[in-house]
């Protein structure tokens, strides 16, 4: 344990203040351009609830959670949100067709360069537009972040930087299994379900270790972590799209193609900012992949949340669209060259070492 001697200043002392302020001042300064920028786009920002009685149904994203308890002191479980889609989806089912918001969020189990257990999402729906013109948001995102804080070439803990101002390029999940873990994914899954034992044989081969009771999941999980996503937007922003269906539980499939859907990933630097969905709009499907996602959980951590079941109601109303969430602190850190998230947030939580 560090002696009290050795502990870093709290962020409010004023000399530790001074060294992170430069950042905060240019995340306020992107924050603003961005806001403008969706305006001119014909956007509505929105404001969604953080307490909700489901937290989201992803089997890797831990909540945290809380009680209402009423004025006849009736207890009820609730949560903070994990993300802000459930309320953004509902609204567009209301009716609204172009929204964004920039989202408090909180994940449990979360915490380093990259993670903090309390971070701002900005998230932004698309209603009757394809889930590439996301991807030509994203672009506008980096160069506006750029321009403000007049850094073209970002990096993280790497060499190898990714000028921002460059055209992104774009690989399926398949290319990139191919290319970077020589890996022919697609030999390993189709209509009829996964095949476990071909993607454990070929990852063995590449020398990651598997476990008996590993899923097609968790080694497609981990031969991405290993091998893939370092090497993604290094030079120029990079999207990883077209990911298998059941690794893409929100998404829609790719018309002709049932085991492919429209699911991508925004990557700079090895860094992955944003994440982006063809929304699934079908109640019944939604709903089997959300308690397959529970399933999961269940077995892995031997917990379930519950599911929001005034969401599915809200589907059967929502009209084709497409969203994306991009970690907005992940972005400011990048384009001011700051090394961790805590710079770049006003109020980063405060480790008590407890």
């Amino acid at each position: 344990m560090l002696s009290q001697m050795t502990k870093p200043s709290p962020w409010w002392t004023k000399h530790r203040h001074q060294d992170r302020r430069p950042f905060l001042m240019a995340r306020a300064r992107i924050k603003a351009a961005l806001r403008t920028w969706f305006d001119t786009q014909g956007f509505i920002e929105v404001e969604t609830s953080c307490l909700v009685p489901s937290p989201g149904n992803e089997r890797h994203l831990h909540a945290f959670a809380t009680e209402r308890i009423g004025t006849d002191m009736a207890r009820e479980r609730m949560y903070l949100h994990t993300s802000p889609e459930f309320a953004m989806k509902k609204l567009l089912a209301a009716g609204e067709e172009k929204i964004f918001t920039f989202a408090p969020v909180f994940r449990n189990r979360e915490q380093g360069a990259l993670h903090s257990p309390e971070f701002t999402m900005l998230e932004w729906y698309r209603a009757g537009e394809p889930y590439e013109t996301l991807w030509q948001d994203c672009a506008e995102i980096l160069h506006i972040a750029a321009s403000i804080t007049g850094h073209t070439e970002w990096h993280f803990h790497s060499e190898t930087s990714c000028d921002v101002t460059w055209p992104y390029d774009h690989l399926t999940l398949d290319q990139a299994f191919s290319k970077f873990a020589g890996i022919p994914l697609h030999e390993t899954y189709g209509e009829r379900g996964s095949d476990r034992d071909a993607l454990a044989r070929h990852a063995h081969a590449q020398g990651i270790k598997i476990a008996a009771d590993d899923t097609w999941s968790d080694i497609f999980s981990r031969v991405l972590v290993e091998k893939i996503d370092p090497h993604l937007g290094r030079g120029r922003p990079e999207i990883l799209c077209e990911y298998p269906a059941h690794e893409a539980a929100l998404a829609r499939r790719i018309p002709g193609r049932p085991s492919t859907s429209e699911r991508f990933e925004l990557f700079v630097s090895g860094v992955e900012l944003a994440n982006g969905f063809g929304e699934l709009t079908d109640p019944s499907a939604q709903r089997l992949n959300l308690e397959g996602e529970m399933a999961e959980r269940q077995r892995i951590y031997g917990e379930r949340y519950p599911l929001d079941e005034d969401f599915l109601a809200a589907l059967a109303h929502m009209p084709p669209a497409s969203g994306c969430a991009l970690g907005f602190d992940r972005l400011v850190m990048l384009a001011t060259g700051a090394t961790s998230v805590e710079q770049v947030i006003w109020t980063p939580l405060v480790n008590t070492g407890k």
